[in-house]
C-alpha cells in the first residue's frame, strides 16, 4: 500500500463512501507497522461533492484534460500579450468549454446516483475558471484528488513574475547599424517569438473547439438517451398497466371458478339428499307390502 495509489482509490468512491473506505485504508497501514502512511491516509478529507463530480470528469473523460488547461495556456498568453482579439474569440470558447464540461460532471454524477445542487454545479464551473487561470489549479485538477472545490484568483497568474505580475510591452528591435554590409535577411528575434506565441494559441484554439466538438456530441448523446430512457418508461408504464389489468381479470376469474365450485357442491349435496329420500320412501313402500 503506498498514499498515491490510496489517494486514487479513495477520491475515486463516492462522497458517502469516503470516510469507512479511508478510516479501513488507515487500520491497515497501521497494522502493516507504517504509522506515517497511516497518519498522512487519516487526514485525507471527504470530498465534497462538486469536487468529487470535477474528480470523475477527469477519471472518466480524460481526453477533456488536455484541452482545457491548452486553452488556460493560451488565454494566459493573449493577456500576456494584450491582444484583444484574440482574448474574445478564447473567452467565448472558455464560456462555452466550462459550460458544458461543468454539464458533463453533472450527468456523471448523476449516473453514480448522486444529484448535483445548483450551489454544487456552480462550484464546478469555479473549479474550471480556476483551471483556465491558474496553472498550479490546472496541475491539482488533473491529478483527480480534489476533497473541495477550487476558486478562480482575481486576474490571471502564472504570468512571468507569478501572480501579480504586470505585463510588460514588447521591447523594441534594437536599430540596425547605419550601411550594415549585406547579409541574408533574418527574422528578428521578437517576430519569431510572435510567430511562437501565435502557433500556440492556434494550438490552444483548435484543442478548444475539438473540445467544444466533443462536448456537443455528449450533450446529444445524452439527449437521445434520455429520450430513450422516456420511451422506455412509457412502455414500463403501459406493460405495468396491462400486467395490472390482467392479473385483475385473473382474480375475478379465480373468484367465478370458486364460486362455481361452490354451486356444484350445493347441487351435489342436493341431489345426494333427493337419493337418500328416494331410496327411504322406496324402502318404507316395501315395508308397508310386506306387513
Amino acid at each position: 500500500m503506498d498514499l498515491e495509489s490510496t489517494l486514487d482509490e479513495l477520491y475515486a468512491l463516492r462522497p458517502d463512501e469516503f470516510t469507512a473506505v479511508r478510516n479501513q485504508r488507515a487500520a491497515e497501514a497501521r497494522r502493516a507497522g507504517d504509522r506515517e502512511l497511516a497518519e498522512r491516509i487519516r487526514a485525507l478529507r471527504r470530498p465534497t461533492v462538486s469536487a468529487w463530480a470535477g474528480n470523475m470528469l477527469v477519471r472518466r473523460e480524460p481526453d477533456k484534460v488536455r484541452p482545457l488547461i491548452s486553452l488556460g495556456e493560451g488565454l494566459r498568453e493573449a493577456h500576456r500579450n494584450l491582444d484583444g482579439e484574440q482574448l474574445r474569440e478564447l473567452g467565448r470558447q472558455q464560456h462555452l468549454l466550462v459550460g458544458a464540461l461543468a454539464r458533463e460532471a453533472r450527468q456523471l454524477a448523476a449516473e453514480e446516483g448522486q444529484s448535483v445542487g445548483d450551489a454544487a454545479f456552480h462550484e464546478i464551473e469555479a473549479t474550471l475558471h480556476a483551471v483556465l487561470a491558474d496553472p498550479e489549479a490546472a496541475r491539482q485538477w488533473a491529478g483527480g484528488h480534489l476533497d473541495r472545490p477550487l476558486n478562480a484568483p482575481v486576474g490571471f497568474t502564472g504570468l512571468e513574475a507569478g501572480a501579480g505580475a504586470t505585463v510588460r510591452p514588447a521591447r523594441r528591435p534594437p536599430e540596425p547599424p547605419p550601411e550594415p554590409p549585406p547579409e541574408p535577411s533574418r527574422e528578428p528575434a521578437e517576430d519569431a517569438g510572435a510567430r511562437r506565441r501565435r502557433e500556440k494559441l492556434d494550438r490552444a484554439r483548435q484543442d478548444a473547439e475539438e473540445a467544444e466538438r466533443q462536448a456537443h456530441e455528449c450533450e446529444q448523446a445524452h439527449e437521445e438517451a434520455s429520450a430513450a430512457l422516456e420511451r422506455s418508461q412509457a412502455a414500463l408504464d403501459e406493460i405495468s398497466e396491462r400486467v395490472a389489468a390482467l392479473a385483475q381479470e385473473l382474480e375475478e376469474a379465480r373468484e367465478r371458478e370458486r364460486r362455481t365450485e361452490r354451486e356444484l357442491r350445493s347441487a351435489r349435496d342436493r341431489a345426494a339428499g333427493t337419493s337418500r329420500a328416494a331410496v327411504a320412501d322406496a324402502l318404507r313402500g316395501v315395508d308397508a307390502v310386506c306387513h
